[in-house]
């Protein structure tokens, strides 16, 4: 029977499936489906592995520190002691398939999930933060929390040219969504404060990096922080300049953060990187993962989900519920 019509071939797929020994562990060339008659009877074990890849148990032990710019943040009023020690992020598991635009928004069937804030992540507001920062699964949502108000409120000179300055600033999950400071609107704080001072190199290496890295819950740069999840990330970029790392070291940070940050799509990642190219996760170029083909929302569906989708009985409905505000 000849393969059908798509690309990679299933029979391409099959191949690669044998090669996964080297990677996700099966016990033997025999437990891999092959030829044209495959099911994948592998899928949940691949999935398991695929996240234990992106996401390990351990986390991810970053090279960069908050420093003083959470404590500087509450002084100036950006974050609100009493107010983020309050919050109670409320967030809606996400709608399937994939395929639809909006399914990363938030306010969608499934269920709500509820987190308190740890007396650790509470006390980082009021005592400097010289320790590198360990991410986990437990504490992404925290930290990101943690790190929006950064990227937000961060005098930059480039952000003169910032996409999201002008009439419609008020108007972004970053800026209406930001609820956590003295401000009705997190707009107010906008590239205000020099919480984390940059040299003319360091903010024009922030810049490029941010114009070269995306997120799969919409089809704009990290320059456009138009959501939490662009805010953070040019938050950690700056602070991670700031202290000295280079690009090839922002880009793998950067790609852990959005890991923890949306490990469905990136378990998918590397799903897709595994099977249909061949490349294990540890041997991914950050740079190019964090790209927009594979990191937008629109080019990663197609090009990672939509691909995945037509190998039957792979993908697995999403696990993690993703939202673009508190």
């Amino acid at each position: 029977m000849p393969d059908r019509p798509w690309t990679p071939a299933r029979r391409d797929v099959a191949l690669a499936l044998l090669a996964l020994p080297a990677t996700f562990g099966l016990r033997s060339r025999a437990a891999a489906p092959a030829g044209d008659d495959w099911t994948v009877a592998d899928g949940p074990r691949l999935h398991v592995e695929a996240q234990a890849a992106v996401t390990p148990a351990g986390g991810h032990r970053s090279r960069i520190a908050f420093g003083d710019s959470l404590v500087r943040l509450a002084d100036a009023g950006v974050i609100d002691r009493d107010r983020f020690a309050g919050l109670r992020r409320v967030l809606m598991a996400p709608r399937w398939p994939l395929d639809d635009p909006l399914v990363l928004q938030p306010g969608r069937i499934g269920v709500t999930l509820e987190a308190t804030v740890p007396v650790e992540v509470v006390q980082a507001l009021d005592w400097p933060s010289p320790e590198p920062i360990h991410l986990t699964a437990a504490n992404a949502g925290h930290l990101l929390n943690l790190l929006w108000p950064v990227g937000l409120a961060n005098r930059m000179a480039a952000n003169a040219d910032s996409p999201i300055r002008g009439p419609m600033l008020a108007r972004f999950a970053s800026t209406s969504g930001w609820t956590l400071g003295r401000a009705a609107n997190g707009a107010d704080y906008f590239d205000r404060f020099p919480i984390v001072p940059l040299s003319p190199v360091q903010e024009d290496l922030v810049v490029e990096l941010a114009g070269s890295t995306w997120r799969p819950c919409c089809d704009n740069s990290t320059f456009f922080q138009d959501c939490n999840h662009g805010s953070a990330l040019l938050g950690l970029l700056q602070l991670g300049a700031a202290q000295g790392l280079g690009k090839a070291e922002l880009y793998a940070e950067a790609l852990a953060f959005n890991a923890f940050w949306f490990p469905d799509a990136y378990r998918e990642t590397a799903l897709y990187l595994r099977l249909v190219e061949g490349i294990a996760w540890a041997d991914v170029d950050p740079a190019r993962v964090m790209g927009y083909e594979l990191s937008a929302l629109g080019p990663w569906t197609s090009n990672v989900h939509r691909t995945l989708a037509r190998i039957p009985g792979l993908l697995e409905p999403p696990t993690a519920a993703v939202s673009c505000s508190l």
